[in-house]
């Protein structure tokens, strides 16, 4: 075990301090800000824990809590089961079209999930086009969507995919002779995949699961759309900030440090059973896909193509209706560039928010991570351990609570960042910097310390050496995974849907606003181009890395 250096007071101890102050103050002082105001008094800010108790020992509140432990929950085995049986699928046997399902469901995962409740209300809605269909041609009334079940069906195919490709991911690294071995003492096909492999990858498809619970479990767009009266906490959290219950801020802000108390226990019980139950494998020789027999091949292609369709419904729902002609908010018969024409003129100002806003963010996480990594991988002491955590915290604080502590800590002078693009700014970088910080720390760890040595030893200082070596050598890899980041922020919406204005809304609050208003048309066109842009995004990532797919 190597003990960590000790602290010099050089160029990169000045960039320590400055990275430091920037957490506290960004990061560390909006968690305190929201711990105290979940503490006090709304009437006399003294600290109190009437708020808790008023939460717990309401029966309509703490059902609340209830119904999100339980779609949350429920999504996520569901998401889970798909998951990991789609990825097993395309891994171990030869499935056509690999390549192109891979993308399908990429897309699908990266759209917003507010965007597949508003496709399917337009479906399954109460005058949906499918309901309408059934009603009119065969007498059939289906049940309309809306409820806890429609709640579950959405997150669900919004958290499979992120299970899907992080179990594909660890599938990919598991050794072909494990396989082998059981194979040659007889074990079966399916005795052989509960017994040796599954257990093998069980942390990697925990800790998706812990991913795809967190979403699911600080989802409000969703239930505010299906939910029809099915009240979960995120949307109490968002009503006593903008909505019925607004003024009430010190219960709301009781509400949220009680999620990033689940949430933060469950991250800790994930990493412990991580830890307990992970294994080191070195896959020289990776699982090669078998070719399944005739029956067994057809189930498992039609497993594999029904999945990835239903992902892709909203997606496609969505385009076809930005097409469509409309007289106002309401549909007519025939296509037409209308919805687009008005999205353009009454809604250009979010389109270009969202791609200024975005980049200035993709510029600052950037450099962020590129000193952050650096600090915390090759300066190892105390104060950079102490970095390394902090900056870590956004990981587990759901994003609608990003939105609040920055409400609470930037809402008065001389720090009245409120209804500024800086704010919306703040909120992407604090959501996005702990993902791209932990790829760039993975891509210095590949690079030797002696090309930068090198440097040194020619007369170049430690921080020229970093600049004109190291961070020369880590860019490619630190863009590519930015621009994973920047299709995450440019589809953002639980955080930002608290802090915009008029002036500074973005297209995912700007779609959310107009699925409100009822007008389907402007939403789907602008639904349309946000997909766009993360089709195009997509692309450049498998040019700049060569890769053909996304395996986490």
């Amino acid at each position: 075990m190597t003990r960590p250096k000790r602290i010099k007071f050089d160029f990169w101890f000045f960039v320590l301090v400055v990275s430091i102050g920037l957490v506290l103050l960004f990061l560390v002082y909006p968690l305190w800000s929201l711990l105290i105001t979940g503490f006090q008094d709304q009437q006399t800010g003294d600290l109190t824990l009437s708020n808790f108790d008023r939460f717990f020992n309401t029966p309509f509140f703490f059902r609340m809590f209830r119904n999100s432990m339980f779609v949350s929950t429920t999504a996520t085995l569901f998401g889970a089961l798909i998951g990991v049986t789609l990825a097993y699928l395309t891994t171990a046997f030869k499935i056509r079209g690999k390549k192109i399902i891979d993308v399908l469901i990429i897309i699908s995962m990266l759209s917003p999930p507010f965007l597949g409740s508003y496709s399917w209300i337009l479906m399954f809605g109460r005058a949906g086009f499918v309901v309408q269909f059934f009603q009119n041609n065969f007498g059939i009334s289906i049940p309309p969507i809306f409820g806890a079940g429609g709640i579950v069906l959405v997150m669900t195919l919004s958290s499979f995919p992120l299970i899907y490709l992080f179990t594909r991911g660890a599938l990919k690294k598991v050794d072909a002779s494990i396989i082998e071995a059981a194979e040659s003492l007889g074990c079966r096909p399916i005795k052989k995949a509960f017994t040796i492999i599954f257990p093998l990858i069980t942390p990697t498809i925990l800790a998706a699961g812990l991913l795809g619970f967190m979403d699911a479990f600080t989802d409000f767009g969703t239930p505010l759309l299906i939910g029809q009266g099915y009240m979960v906490m995120p949307l109490l959290v968002f009503n006593t900030f903008m909505g019925d219950l607004a003024g009430n801020r010190n219960f709301g802000a009781a509400v949220a440090v009680i999620m990033v108390v689940i949430t933060t226990i469950l991250f800790a019980l994930q990493k412990y059973i991580v830890n307990r139950k992970s294994y080191a494998m070195s896959s020289l020789r990776p699982i090669q896909p078998d070719k399944l027999k005739p029956m067994p091949n057809f189930f498992a292609h039609g497993f594999v193509y029904l999945i990835t369709a239903i992902a892709c419904i909203p997606q496609l729902v969505v385009i076809t209706t930005s097409f469509r002609a409309t007289r106002g908010p309401i549909f007519v018969e025939g296509f037409s560039l209308d919805s687009y024409r008005g999205t353009f003129r009454t809604l250009g100002t979010a389109i270009r928010n969202t791609y200024v806003y975005g980049i200035y963010a993709i510029v600052i996480i950037l450099a962020l991570a590129l000193l952050f990594s650096y600090l915390t991988v090759r300066r190892r002491n105390p104060l950079t351990n102490v970095l390394d955590t902090i900056t870590m915290l956004p990981f587990v604080i759901p994003g609608s609570i990003v939105g609040i502590i920055l409400i609470l800590a930037f809402n008065t002078r001389p720090l009245l960042l409120i209804g500024t693009p800086t704010i919306m700014v703040l909120a992407f970088v604090i959501r996005r910097l702990p993902f791209t910080l932990r790829s760039s720390a993975a891509i210095l760890q590949q690079i030797s310390p002696s090309m930068e040595e090198a440097a040194i030893s020619l007369g170049d200082t430690p921080m020229k050496a970093f600049f004109k070596v190291t961070a020369i050598m880590m860019i490619p890899g630190v863009v590519s995974g930015a621009i994973l980041s920047w299709i995450t922020i440019v589809n953002e919406l639980s955080s930002t849907i608290l802090l915009f204005t008029v002036r500074t809304r973005t297209m995912t609050v700007a779609i959310f606003q107009t699925i409100m208003n009822s007008n389907f048309g402007t939403a789907a066109a602008l639904a349309t181009i946000l997909t766009s842009t993360t089709i195009v995004s997509l692309a450049l990532f498998f040019k700049l890395t060569g890769k053909t797919d996304l395996s986490l």
